[in-house]
């Protein structure tokens, strides 16, 4: 597949494991600090809805501030349902819309995002296989905005659950999901990985 279909695929994938969820779960913090669970759905409603001219638009009328737009577009996106906001990203899964930037980083948002909501509540959410190594190699080298670059350097990561490693120096092994939210910066995971490397993943944090 190519990385819009394997985005395309995490988004069905992502919809389908989110009905699930109870009313009292789309208040949980997620793993993004300052949100909850429904608002990092409704990022990733907004992401999926984004055009090139809509961002620098919004952008214009943010001040020029990155972290300002994503507040207005959480605010105003999240002022729907989550019924409703789930069925905005089902209908956006095959969309090819985007704000500016690389491919690649739209899947590691859906991939990272998706278990920003799933691991506080406990969610499983079935995620492609290629879409995982994708995602894992697209994260790796991301240093803008994420700081994956910088935060696993001089390491080796190595997933437990799919043939899938990365860098050099001390390890850091666990399930292939929970090495893609230690790289984009999640510190409530680090607990659940393993090997030397861990202290310094820590650090970074």
């Amino acid at each position: 597949m190519n990385t819009w279909e394997l985005i395309a695929t995490e988004r069905a994938r992502l919809v389908e494991a989110l009905t699930k969820l109870e009313d009292d779960q789309w208040t949980v913090p997620s793993l993004c600090t300052g949100w909850s669970t429904k608002d990092t759905l409704a990022h990733i409603v907004s992401t999926a809805e984004m055009t090139p001219p809509k961002f620098f638009a919004g952008l214009a009328g943010s001040g020029f501030s990155f972290g300002k737009l994503m507040a207005r577009n959480v605010a105003t996106v999240g002022a729907d349902p989550v019924p409703r906001l789930l069925e905005r990203l089902e209908s956006k899964v095959h969309d090819r819309n985007s704000p500016p930037g690389p491919t690649s980083s739209w899947l590691v948002e859906t991939v990272a995002h998706g278990e920003d909501i799933a691991y506080p509540t406990g969610t499983t959410i079935a995620h492609s296989e290629e879409a995982l190594v994708a995602a894992a190699d697209a994260a790796k080298d991301t240093q803008p905005l994420l700081g994956a670059k910088k935060r696993v350097a001089g390491l080796r990561l190595r997933a437990e659950d799919v043939d899938w490693t990365a860098g050099d120096g001390p390890e850091v092994h666990g399930p292939i999901r929970t090495l893609i939210l230690a790289m984009v910066g999640r510190p409530p995971v680090l607990g659940d990985l393993k090997g030397d490397g861990v202290p310094t993943l820590q650090a970074r944090s």
